[in-house]
């Protein structure tokens, strides 16, 4: 027996798990909140972590976005193989591990005293949160019944608005009286109380045929990423994507995803099955969640320094400017579906990602005065097209295989939008760096020789400086706001491009109303067109 996606039937939940569905659902969005959580306190800390110590680590742009991209190349590197550990040794065992790294990993983060340092533990948060997020997604599948996941999902997705809403106002009040490695600690209690719900509520499941971990493959993916996004990262650097090293390293790293495909389609236990891609309705799906993600992560990054920078916010009342775009998350989320039954996925997704891209380019158009309402309202309308993006484009993934492969599933979805947003970081990051950079060419003449290198490198390194020229930094603290608004104006451009081009995937290949949909809503219609009819 089939249902409609061609996918196996499951069968049918057992009724002492069925009762507690909801319970476990909000046990398994703590999970979510941590991963979540996490990524959202810092894009509100880099303005900090980015000042010279004893306030940060003085971490330089280039050390902000590896601090963000080890997390999520590590990531999305291993999402596959802990999918496919969740379906053959147990969801919940591999939950379980996945929490108790990433906890480790914080309070090594957090107690960090270089940036080296500091990429590197993130890096280890990303092995744990690799284990989590796949796992979350798996268990809510295979506790929910097929008509009941879209609305789960929903409110699964509606956690990561809650999630952008803590975070940064939880990482503003943490800066304001803490050192910035508070930002990371405040994961450790969330970790203890997500593992004591998860032992006491959550079922465990596996797939009763599972497949085999792929090594070679997920070796060949990590190192793929790793080459292609260094190489991006270097072109920002350095100002220039033609210079043999940039262009050495991003062709090289092309080849070695190239071979990871290849090496996949002809893997008898491949870490994703690529003939999922052969169903239009997936594939789309994937490259939405893609292209949406990189460009939020992008406007993500540089909107903090816009904020605080340049507006002079502290990091708390950047957090609270946030609000509205988590609010609008949490808002339509669990409602999408309903949107969906009525117009369908297609026309649900394109006009999610025309709201996104219409938010993206009002940042081209903000300046350092923009009235802060404004701001809310582009805030909130870019969540309300998160909110009718994320629920469709996941149940579209989720339910295109059998419950059984749920983790893999998972693990699909969840690696290309942390690829994607990490694509992001690093190509958005490498434009803003690089307009950045020949705005401040030839305004640094009153900063000392040695220190003009670094003084046009960031908004917050020229800042910094000029604070300690006295009226001379006047003039270079004016430039400074005045190139890193065109570069973020370039940025954001681009940003929506993207987000337009995400519609155009999503018009031509995700599916619209089923016909069983459009044939129930008829009758319905008629309907009220007889009852109209009939009161006049």
């Amino acid at each position: 027996m089939t249902n409609p996606t061609g996918a196996p039937a499951a069968p049918r939940i057992s009724d002492t798990v069925h009762r507690r569905r909801w319970a476990i659902l909000g046990a398994l969005m703590l999970s979510l909140l941590i991963v979540v959580l996490d990524n959202s306190i810092l894009n509100v800390a880099v303005k900090t972590i980015s000042s010279p110590a004893p306030e940060g680590l003085g971490a330089t742009q280039s050390q902000l976005e590896w601090a963000i991209n080890a997390y999520t190349l590590v990531f999305a590197g291993l999402l596959f193989t802990a999918g496919l550990l969740g379906d053959r040794i147990g969801r919940k065992k591999v939950l379980l591990f996945g929490l108790a790294v990433f906890g480790v990993g914080s309070v090594l983060a957090a107690v960090s005293s270089s940036p080296a340092q500091l990429i590197a533990f993130r890096a280890l948060m990303g092995l744990g949160g690799a284990f989590v997020m796949p796992a979350t997604l798996a268990v809510l599948m295979n506790v929910f019944e097929r008509e009941e996941q879209p609305k789960a999902i929903g409110i699964w997705a509606g956690g990561v608005g809650l999630a952008i809403a803590i975070g940064p106002i939880t990482g503003g009040l943490l800066l304001e009286h803490f050192w910035w490695g508070s930002v990371f600690l405040v994961n450790v209690p969330v970790v203890i109380v997500a593992l004591i719900a998860m032992v006491i509520l959550v079922p465990d499941s596996r797939d009763p045929d599972p497949g085999h971990i792929d090594p070679v493959g997920v070796s060949l993916s990590v190192v793929g990423l790793v080459l292609l996004v260094y190489g991006i990262i270097r072109g920002g650097q350095l100002a220039d994507f033609t210079a043999p090293s940039v262009l050495l390293t991003v062709l090289g790293g092309i080849a070695v995803l190239i071979t990871f495909v290849v090496y996949e389609r002809r893997s008898d236990h491949p870490a994703i099955d690529v003939t999922h891609f052969k169903n239009p309705a997936f594939s789309a799906a994937v490259a939405a969640i893609a292209l949406v993600f990189f460009a939020l992560m992008g406007v993500t990054f540089f909107s903090a320094f816009y904020m605080q920078s340049v507006r002079g916010y502290t990091a708390l009342q950047s957090g609270l400017l946030l609000l509205p775009l988590a609010a609008a998350q949490m808002i339509f989320s669990p409602r999408a579906r309903l949107v969906v039954e009525r117009f369908g996925a297609r026309a649900v997704c394109t006009a999610g990602m025309v709201l996104v891209a219409a938010g993206l380019g009002c940042f081209a158009l903000f300046g350092a005065d923009t009235p802060v309402w404004i701001l809310e309202v582009v805030f909130f309308v870019m969540g309300a097209g998160m909110a009718h993006i994320m629920p469709p484009v996941t149940v579209s993934i989720m339910q295109a295989l059998p419950r059984e492969k749920a983790g893999s599933g998972s693990a699909i979805n969840n690696t290309f939008r942390q690829v994607g947003g990490a694509l992001g970081v690093a190509v958005l990051g490498s434009v803003l760096s690089a307009a950045y950079r020949n705005g401040m060419e030839g305004h640094l003449g009153a900063v000392p020789p040695g220190a003009r290198e670094a003084a046009g490198e960031s908004i917050e390194a020229t800042l910094g400086i000029a604070g300690k020229l006295g009226p001379a930094g006047r003039a270079l603290a004016g430039q400074a706001d005045t190139a890193f608004l065109h570069a973020m104006h370039l940025t954001a451009a681009a940003s929506a491009a993207v987000a337009l081009l995400g519609a155009v995937v999503v018009v031509l290949f995700l599916p619209g109303r089923p016909q069983a949909a459009r044939t129930r809503a008829e009758p319905t219609e008629a309907v009220s067109a007889s009852a109209t009819i009939s009161e006049d």
